[in-house]
């Protein structure tokens, strides 16, 4: 392994790490999500090469600086003042999604005129014209961090993979009986996982274009879904009123989450995977929290906190050897409550009621 350069990451903090291995330009992660201005650079670097090879002594002083370039935004006042930049009009329809890649040079538009368009932000000028659905153009998705590629599913029941420097459409994902209404790329790129209004998700190969699985479970359409951030899980909110969270390399529903009494409107991981909020019709969002029950060869079993690794309970009284274990998903509080429906909740409630 050869590394190339690393890439600053301001939120949450992190250093990324872009590496040569088998000829091919790879990139590593190193979250700092505890670091603070209070944090000692040379005990952080420390730790930081005793865990990564990659790191070697003639770097250290390149990763210290960044280190401290991290902390020094931490402590910086944000006086920013917002103003309007530009207006574009090209879509001869209304717009249904943005999204930026992941510098924010570049962003992309969804439209009922069956287009997605990709523009250069500080010109505003129009870079491709992704042409080929046969209905409105509704979920829309860069590949980040990468950025070359682009996902796009329409209420022709079919999503399409692109290729975002030069709008080439590598493949065309064919599955679903119903509109598709979001989407998402996994961390590495390697999969772009779908949600349906014939409440399914589905998961899809990036380089083959085949289909990888189908989510089978929720009774109702499938309205948002995200990866969390090591791509081996799915969360999928459901008009059903529940949210599942989904093993990727299996394809198997492992939990699912019950307490909202409206449709799900929007679900999310936080960044280091412990924590799952959930949006809701229902006028509330709700906080889940990850518990991980493990097994032993000595008859028990034990629940730890992902947040402190306490352990919280040992269970004991099996005659044998326990071979599975699992998360477990708690709700812990209905934090926000709202008279008010978002645009999107609003806009997605009048096109399906």
């Amino acid at each position: 392994m050869k590394l190339k350069r690393f890439l600053l990451r301001y939120y949450p903090p992190g250093i990324i790490l872009e590496y040569e291995k088998g000829g091919c330009l790879r990139t590593k992660s190193i979250d700092l999500l505890d670091l603070t201005p209070e944090t000692s650079p040379d005990e952080l670097l420390a730790e930081i090469q005793q865990s990564e090879p990659l790191i070697t002594e003639s770097r250290a002083d390149q990763v210290k600086q960044l280190i401290v370039r991290l902390q020094q935004k931490q402590g910086q006042q944000d006086h920013h003042r917002f103003c309007f930049f530009k207006e574009l009009k090209a879509h001869i329809l209304p717009l249904t999604n943005v999204a930026f890649d992941k510098s924010g040079s570049r962003f992309i538009t969804g439209s009922y005129d069956r287009t997605c368009r990709v523009w250069d932000t500080a010109s505003g000028s129009e870079l491709h014209t992704l042409e080929g659905h046969r209905n409105v153009v509704y979920a829309i998705a860069f590949n980040n961090p990468y950025g070359d590629k682009i996902a796009t599913g329409s209420f022709d029941k079919t999503a399409k993979l692109w290729c975002a420097e030069t709008g080439k459409c590598f493949h065309t994902f064919r599955g679903h009986t119903a509109e598709i209404v979001c989407l998402a790329f996994n961390p590495q790129s390697t999969l772009v996982a779908t949600g349906s209004m014939d409440a399914s998700a589905k998961l899809w190969d990036v380089e083959t274009g085949d289909e990888v699985a189908t989510l089978t479970g929720h009774t109702a359409e499938v309205l948002s879904l995200c990866f969390n951030t090591v791509g081996s899980q799915l969360v999928t909110g459901s008009f059903d009123h529940t949210v599942s969270i989904w093993d990727v390399a299996s394809g198997r529903r492992v939990h699912t989450l019950i307490g909202h009494s409206g449709e799900i409107s929007n679900v999310h991981f936080n960044w280091d995977c412990s924590l799952i909020v959930t949006g809701s019709m229902d006028k509330t969002c709700k906080l889940w929290e990850a518990l991980v029950a493990t097994a032993s060869a000595d008859g028990t079993a034990r629940v730890f906190s992902v947040n402190t690794h306490q352990c919280l309970a040992t269970l004991e009284g099996h005659d044998g050897e326990i071979s599975k274990v699992s998360p477990i998903m708690a709700s812990l509080l209905l934090p926000v409550k709202s008279d008010l429906m978002s645009p999107r909740e609003s806009h997605i409630n009048n096109l399906f009621q």
